[in-house]
């Protein structure tokens, strides 16, 4: 049976945003990254109100389509709860269409609002953080930034075919415990990218050689991240992704070359065109002015906690 929530409740979520795939991961490995979008969810009597500050104010529709509204209705659906009306006020930081997850982050953003308001109202009915990765994957189709901004850190993430029914996923995530040497750096262009299009560039079927040599980048991602902050640059090469978009990502395939020269881990992050830069050193400040020239964002950035909700 469906509880209504009492008008008044208020609650806010701040939620980071992530890298996805760090090189040879994809669809697998995540990055929690501190940048973060805050949303402000308060129920009310009847209707429904929006308003966007910051990154994708102009961009995203203002209605019950919102990404946000609709990650808030689906919470509150998981846990057997109906508002009557919703004010919901969006603080955003995160680039769109970058490859720093803002969608997922959206997605997260509202579950864990609605979560927010569960636990007020019926702290017996609140979210576990699998429901919370499951629900925000089921938005994404794929899980690494869902649970990257959910249980914070870097994550492994998986899915699998439900044995109940096997037209549903079913999408799970550990977190990892990521070496303090590691410094992150997101070179932010101001160009867009598409996941939709990037994803399209990539091919059906690779060579075993290419699969053999993503398992074992992969694996020793997991090393690198954990232990071994000296082994990121062999622990981020790829061959089943980056390559295969570079023609999209001129400004993006350019500057992971040049870092990499430098003795930087640099990968494009998520589809891109952000790169994120992996070392245990400082970011040398010719490269930050270098990219600066060429119209890039430099942001040094904490690895960060999950969502938050108070």
């Amino acid at each position: 049976m469906t509880r209504t929530l009492p008008a008044g409740l208020t609650v806010t979520a701040r939620v980071p945003a992530s890298s996805a795939n760090l090189g040879p991961g994809f669809d697998t490995l995540g990055l929690a990254l501190g940048l973060y979008d805050e949303i402000t969810v308060t129920t009310t009597g009847s209707g429904l109100t929006i308003r966007v500050d910051g990154e994708g104010a102009d961009d995203v529709p203002w209605g019950p389509s919102h990404l946000v509204v609709r990650a808030i209705e689906r919470g509150l659906e998981a846990v057997g709860l109906w508002a009557d009306g919703l004010d919901v006020l969006c603080r955003n930081t995160i680039p769109h269409s970058r490859g720093l997850g803002s969608s997922a982050s959206a997605a997260v953003g509202g579950l864990a609002a609605a979560n927010g308001l569960a636990r007020k109202a019926a702290p017996e009915l609140a979210l576990t953080d699998a429901q919370m990765v499951q629900l925000s994957s089921e938005f994404e189709g794929h899980p690494d930034n869902a649970a990257a901004s959910v249980l914070g850190g870097a994550v492994v993430s998986w899915s699998e075919s439900d044995a109940d029914d096997e037209s549903q996923r079913l999408y799970s995530a550990v977190r990892l415990p990521v070496h303090p040497d590691i410094r992150v750096v997101a070179l932010v262009p101001s160009e867009r990218s598409s996941t939709a299009l990037t994803r399209g560039l990539l091919p059906e079927i690779v060579p075993h050689r290419d699969a053999a040599f993503n398992v074992s980048r992969g694996a020793l991602a997991v090393v690198a991240l954990t232990q071994r902050p000296d082994l990121l640059m062999v622990a981020t090469e790829d061959k089943l992704h980056q390559t295969q978009r570079a023609p999209a990502l001129p400004l993006t395939t350019r500057w992971i070359a040049k870092l990499r020269a430098a003795g930087i881990a640099a990968t494009v992050s998520g589809a891109g065109p952000t790169v994120l830069a992996l070392s245990d050193r400082p970011f040398p400040h010719a490269l930050r002015s270098e990219a600066e020239r060429d119209g890039i964002r430099v942001l040094e950035l904490e690895i960060a906690d999950g969502v938050q909700v108070n």
